[in-house]
């Protein structure tokens, strides 16, 4: 028997054993950096002290409004204050945070507003009409809605709602934080489009939010006092994390509510930027922008890069502008990130086509995970470190989520084997180093966002002219790849390009509707598939 065969007494209790939870970092930064700089936006600026205090009303007014621990809060915000005020304030009242993407359309909202029982959504003023109509079509009780007008954006208070700041000031700012009770407790709800067509609720928990935190911190080798712009929304896998993170290490949060290059090099230049994360097609817009938009800087910005694997052309462009540009790779399902394209000093000397090639890899894994790696998704076996064998990339670790809001049998098939199941296809480099080959077959990444092809196909075939359909991602300079439709009309029927966009367009969100479509018989197998494969390369020839 070893010496520590009797562990009587040495339970966890109070004393030794606190839940993790993000809320953490906000609690301690209003102690440790009262007045430091949390939050600016515009003309606002915030101090640890202002920021924690908004956050306890805003918990606080919840309550009041009949906010139970485990009831759902929604928001359709851009990157304002109020979307990271809700960050900290809902779960601080024991809710549960839903940020729901300001960019779809009323069907797919109000599935949303129904599935997670949202019971109050604070809405950005613009997005007022599409989140009225999504509640027109919602089978169960609708959320009441908050309004948050930005008069310094020329969106002022329509006069309809609530507005967010009138509630703050209902609320009271000594309100007792709700900490959790169990680090396992729901923390956020977000909605993936995934690969079929009606979203999947991913939940997420404290602990594993607490060590993405963490984790972020050590990967990016962020030192004391960071200043972030907040390019990713934070509606996409909560920002990343990163508003969870900025107060751990006493920074400022710098909200851009449009992203342009202009906004960016202003940021950068008059705010002193020092991090940010955003999608390649964001880099593209940095390296492309107009001479007049751009503005001297003379530190280096330190840039996360995902959504899609960034070209090493746009690498090679960027870095000599002043970014120091690190890929790293994620899903909804995972938190954000948690694969990083580690540097090794002993690539500095190799030549410039070979390091940007290397940059251009997905990585490996993050210190908040346990094991990323490619296998076969059948046998779960290790696909071979060789540079050219292809496998599922498999994820295993803390920052995986709890599951699927509502779906057990789509938790089960995502967990299979004793891995997260990511759908991406992978090949691994002798280094154990990850890099992307194919995404989840259909999946169509434009801008950042994810396209569900079947959603738009479901769409498509309600054209009384269509006969089948498949929709696929065509390659595109400045968004990365957008949706190309390629259509196979009814006998005796006819439609064009115009009309077939037009109704699209009058149904989807813009970001979802096909920028193309093209009219020819689709390759079929032998049992009647459609082969995508072979429309994936005839959309690249187009």
């Amino acid at each position: 028997m070893g010496w520590m065969s009797d562990e009587t007494g040495l339970g966890k209790r109070a004393a030794n054993f606190v839940p993790l939870t993000p809320l953490s970092h906000l609690r301690r930064a209003a102690l440790l950096y009262p007045d430091y700089e949390a939050m600016v936006y515009g003309q606002i600026r915030r101090s640890y002290r202002e920021y924690h205090a908004r956050c306890s009303r805003l918990s606080s007014a919840l309550a009041g409004l009949g906010v139970m621990p485990g009831d759902v809060v929604a928001t359709l915000l851009p990157n304002v204050p109020a979307q990271a005020e809700a960050h900290f304030g809902v779960p601080a009242c024991g809710a549960v945070l839903n940020t729901i993407n300001t960019r779809l359309e009323p069907d797919t909202i109000a599935y949303i507003f129904d599935h997670g029982g949202a019971k109050i959504a604070l809405v950005d003023t613009p997005v007022l009409p599409v989140v009225e109509a999504a509640l027109a079509l919602m089978e169960g009780p609708a959320p009441l809605l908050i309004e948050v007008n930005d008069d310094a954006a020329g969106y002022p208070a329509t006069g309809r709602y609530q507005t967010y700041e009138a509630i703050l000031e209902q609320g009271d700012d000594t309100f007792e934080w709700i900490m959790p009770e169990d680090e396992w407790e729901s923390l956020a709800l977000n909605y993936t489009s995934g690969t079929t067509g009606r979203p999947k609720g991913v939940v997420y928990h404290h602990r594993g939010a607490y060590l993405m935190t963490m984790g972020t911190a050590l990967s990016w080798q962020m030192v004391r006092h960071p200043r972030y712009l907040t390019i990713v929304p934070l509606f996409h896998c909560n920002g990343w994390n990163h508003t969870w993170m900025v107060p751990l290490l006493g920074g400022t949060v710098i909200c851009c509510r449009d992203v342009t290059a202009k906004n960016i090099y202003d940021a950068i230049a008059d705010e002193n930027v020092t991090h940010f994360g955003g999608a390649p097609i964001v880099l593209n817009s940095i390296v492309n922008a107009k001479p007049s938009d751009r503005r001297p800087f003379d530190h280096t910005v330190e840039v996360f890069t995902a959504g899609a694997p960034p070209p090493a052309a746009t690498l090679r462009a960027i870095e000599p502008l002043g970014f120091n540009v690190m890929q790293v790779y994620g899903l909804t399902e995972t938190y954000g990130h948690v694969t990083e394209c580690t540097w090794h000093s002993a690539w500095d000397g190799k030549p410039e086509d070979e390091r940007f090639a290397i940059k251009a890899r997905t990585g490996v894994h993050m210190p908040m995970a346990e094991d990323i790696t490619a296998m076969d998704p059948k046998t779960m076996i290790q696909t071979p470190k060789d540079g050219s064998t292809q496998g599922e990339i498999m994820i295993r670790g803390n920052t995986v989520m709890k599951g699927y809001l509502k779906n057990p049998e789509a938790t089960e098939e995502a967990f299979r084997g004793g891995y997260f199941h990511s759908g991406d296809i992978a090949l691994q480099h002798p280094d154990h180093y990850l890099q992307i080959a194919d995404r989840a077959k259909d999946i169509i990444i434009s801008g950042g966002e994810n396209i569900s092809s079947v959603e738009v196909e479901g769409v498509l075939m309600t054209h009384p002219a269509v006969l089948l359909c498949a929709v696929v991602a065509k390659p595109d300079d400045k968004w990365g790849e957008v949706p190309c439709a390629f259509v196979e009309l009814k006998d005796d029927a006819t439609a064009d390009e115009t009309e077939i966009i037009a109704y699209l367009r009058a149904r989807l969100a813009g970001f979802k509707t096909p920028k193309h479509v093209a009219f020819q018989e689709l390759p079929k197998t032998s049992t009647g598939k459609i082969q995508k494969f072979e429309l994936r390369a005839a959309a690249k020839a187009l």
